[in-house]
């Protein structure tokens, strides 16, 4: 087999091959013998006819499955040999079969970039100096209280806002005069997120009480079915219950857990607060570093790689947004902002990975085993059951590659000189 590998750019490899007639021919025979003990010819029993009259019947296929045969061990085997290993499967471009003759092809395939690190030790970073408001404190105390908040039914008073209200709800459409399906919906009173019109119904109604009014909807309404219509509503309130907040005391903070007062709870929370202004703050160190390093590299990047990625960020930014909420120029804006991040996400990628071999960093089967608990403790499920997943989904490299990744971020930050 000869071949030549031609650089076309720091990342693009074109590989050009021969495959031995010899080779060729005895594949081209194995197949239209496998052809023949298959094909049903008109007057020739299974396997009799000739080779001649297969050939020229099922060329087309014969040919085909000769290149699906042939091609992708060839590429495969010669890339071994020269110790490529290629990012995405090589395309064929050229492609020349002629009986008797060698069988001549181009391929083109992406490899990862070569390219030498900078300085990644001893990078100057500033630290920024973590403190806890009391505001801070007083807004996790209040989310705590919302966390903790009953709703008691209450009698003998109208709906005030807040109040969560089970009512019953009967609509028609006034163009058509088709009812819509009559429907029992919870309702919180006031929420920002209602129709104007329904918080001022809901507003003062008792119990029993029955309101009527009209909404005429916009033609973009996310809800289709409703888009475009004038429904009138009928509305009955069947019962209120009003939300009831526990006092900020000692009795609140022990029954949260393993607190003796008050004081014990904001403690905790200071240190938590704390905590996580400490794991914000590291990471910004860890960002700083690596755009420091990043910005003394140019790196050819794997085209289909970036693609990828590019696809995978697009995906995750257009996903909250609905194709009517974008125009065009601000998809065009996320488009050239997704490809700048794709980018540097996968120069990042490679520069940790480069850095992660050369400081011969690694993970253990412990460090694996830790991480699985994590992911349990933080999803509520038992540990047994995070690790079949995993193993079921096959992301269990992915996940080992994850934590190097952050074994290397680990080991730039503690190599830094932080001022």
């Amino acid at each position: 087999m000869k071949s030549n590998i031609k650089i076309l750019t720091e990342c693009k490899r074109e590989i050009e091959l021969d495959i031995e007639a010899d080779e060729v021919m005895k594949e081209f025979e194995r197949i239209i013998t496998q052809f023949s003990s298959r094909a049903k010819i008109p007057g020739f029993r299974p396997g009799k006819a000739p080779r001649d009259i297969i050939k020229q019947r099922f060329y087309p296929e014969i040919k085909e499955s000769l290149i699906n045969s042939l091609v992708p061990k060839a590429l495969s085997g010669e890339l071994k040999t020269q110790n490529l290993n290629p990012v995405g499967m090589p395309v064929v471009n050229d492609l020349h079969f002629k009986e008797g003759q060698p069988l001549h092809l181009k391929a083109q395939f992406e490899v990862w970039p070569e390219f030498n690190l900078p300085e990644y030790k001893k990078i100057k970073v500033k630290k920024k100096k973590i403190s806890v408001l009391d505001q801070e404190t007083d807004q996790s105390l209040e989310e705590l209280r919302l966390r903790s908040a009953q709703y008691i039914p209450v009698e003998g008073r109208g709906v005030l806002e807040e109040d969560y209200v089970v009512v019953d709800l009967k609509g028609k459409d006034l163009k058509t005069n088709k009812f819509l399906p009559q429907e029992k919906v919870l309702i919180l009173a006031g929420h920002a997120e209602n129709e104007e019109i329904l918080n001022k119904k809901l507003i003062g109604s008792m119990p029993g009480e029955e309101k009527n009014f009209t909404l005429d909807y916009d033609k973009n309404h996310q809800n289709k079915k409703l888009a475009g219509k004038k429904i009138e509503y009928n509305l009955k309130v069947i019962s209120i219950k009003e939300k009831k907040l526990p006092a900020l005391d000692d009795e609140f903070a022990k029954e949260l857990g393993e607190f003796k007062n008050l004081k014990d709870l904001k403690e905790k929370i200071k240190k938590e607060i704390i905590s996580s202004k400490e794991k914000a703050t590291k990471q910004d160190m860890a960002e700083e570093i690596i755009k420091k390093i990043s910005d003394k590299l140019s790196i050819g990047l794997p085209e289909v790689l970036v693609e990828q990625e590019y696809m995978a960020i697009m995906r995750r930014l257009l996903s909250s947004r609905t194709q009517q909420d974008i125009k065009k120029e601000d998809l065009e804006q996320l488009k050239s902002e997704g490809k700048k991040k794709a980018e540097q996400s996968l120069k990042n990628h490679l520069i940790l990975k480069k850095i992660a071999e050369k400081e011969n960093l690694k993970v253990s089967d412990q460090e694996m085993n830790e991480e699985f608990k994590e992911i349990a403790k933080a999803n509520n499920l038992p540990l047994a059951q995070v690790i079949d997943s995993v193993n079921k989904e096959g992301k269990r490299e992915e996940l080992r590659s994850s934590i190097l990744f952050k074994k290397t971020v680990d080991f730039l930050v503690e190599h830094a000189i932080i001022e």
